[in-house]
């Protein structure tokens, strides 16, 4: 467990919880899943101490439970968010190296999700976080940047409560999925060339599915977290008024910071749901040019035998065991026959030919 003091113009790591709150600023509580379930009574009497209620059972349930789905739920003493973010980060594919089948499961795998749990207090910030914490570490180091130098332009941009930083770990968590978009459309848009190449025999069909299948859950998942937060908007809309110019920018800001996560979230949906129908009309199209290709195939048979029916018309026809039969006696009837068999033979390829049944190009 990591204990920060953010203050208005510091950030401070502290030793252990403190006994109480600090006179300004608020705490920020970053704890990893096992260690949350391992100190869960230290942190609840915590939490007693700071605010005057603990959470309850059904919220120590989520935020123990990492695969819960994104949602918001409210309580008179604190607001719990629950956002899901990658389990990977999107930098640990290349993003230079040349699409192939690796890569393309590389990014599938970099897709999967799992669950940060966020409690916000009046003064106080709860994360549990899996046991990697990168998110946590991430504000750590960052937080910690702005105050180094004593640049006070840098220091106005700390936090200036428990909501605001959480709603910047939930933008950082929706940057990650719009780092992944680019990868994504790479990788499978190289998908979809093999999908699409003439000739080719296309035997990747369980992993096209599997791409299919990462983006519908990714799908589901960016429209749980679209309900969450605009659920989160609409709680805030509902915080009682408190008085004062500095209460209501600050309040201000936690709206525009809560829209400007909503319209991340609503771009990544928007790019997950054009590369599924993209994925699709892929589909569509190899099975059209296979098509296609065989009813090309079907058209030249046709054509070739219907330029050999008449052949064999005329070779069976002479061919038939009877005496008095027309240049069966000459000795010139062999060329005849043969000069005919050709003439025909030439004059239905000449026609078909004309009519384009046996070109590559349709009419």
């Amino acid at each position: 467990m990591r204990v920060f003091h953010v203050g208005p113009e510091q950030f401070t790591e502290l030793a252990g919880l403190p006994a109480q709150l600090p006179a300004e600023g608020f705490l920020w509580l970053g704890v990893a899943r096992s260690e949350f379930d391992a100190r869960q009574q230290q942190v609840q009497a915590a939490l007693q101490r700071y605010s005057g209620s603990t959470l309850v059972d059904l919220h120590v349930s989520d935020l123990l439970n990492a695969q819960l789905p994104s949602h918001f739920d409210t309580t008179p003493w604190y607001d719990l968010m629950v956002f899901r973010r990658l389990a990977a980060s999107p930098s640990v594919t290349p993003d230079a190296a040349e699409p192939d089948h690796a890569a393309v499961r590389h990014v599938l795998e970099a897709m999967d999700t799992i669950a940060v749990g966020l409690v916000v207090f009046d003064r106080v910030l709860l994360s549990v976080h899996p046991g990697d914490c990168a998110v946590r570490e991430f504000f750590a180091q960052r937080l910690a940047q702005l105050t180094q130098g004593g640049d006070a332009r840098a220091m106005q941009r700390l936090p200036a409560s428990p909501a605001d930083l959480m709603l910047r770990m939930v933008n950082h968590m929706v940057d990650n999925y719009l780092e992944l978009r680019r990868q994504l459309s790479r990788q499978l848009g190289w998908l979809q060339k093999q999908l699409l190449r003439t000739h080719s025999d296309f035997g990747d069909w369980p992993l096209l599915l599997e791409a299919r299948d990462r983006l519908n859950l990714l799908e589901d998942s960016c429209e749980d977290q679209t309900g969450a937060v605009q659920e989160w908007i609409d709680a805030l809309d509902e915080w009682p008024d408190t008085p004062g110019a500095v209460a209501q920018r600050e309040r201000a800001l936690l709206r525009l910071r809560s829209r400007d996560v909503l319209e991340h979230i609503e771009r990544v949906l928007a790019h997950v749901r054009r590369l599924e129908q993209s994925l699709g009309s892929a589909v569509q199209m190899h099975y059209s040019a296979l098509g296609h290709r065989t009813n090309a195939i079907m058209r030249t048979l046709t054509v070739l035998t219907a330029i050999f029916l008449p052949l064999n018309l005329i070779t069976g026809f002479f061919g038939m065991n009877f005496d008095s039969l027309p240049l069966v006696h000459s000795s010139r009837g062999i060329w005849v026959a043969s000069a005919m068999l050709v003439a025909v033979g030439v004059g239905l390829a000449l026609l078909f030919w004309r009519k384009r049944y046996l070109s590559t190009r349709g009419r």
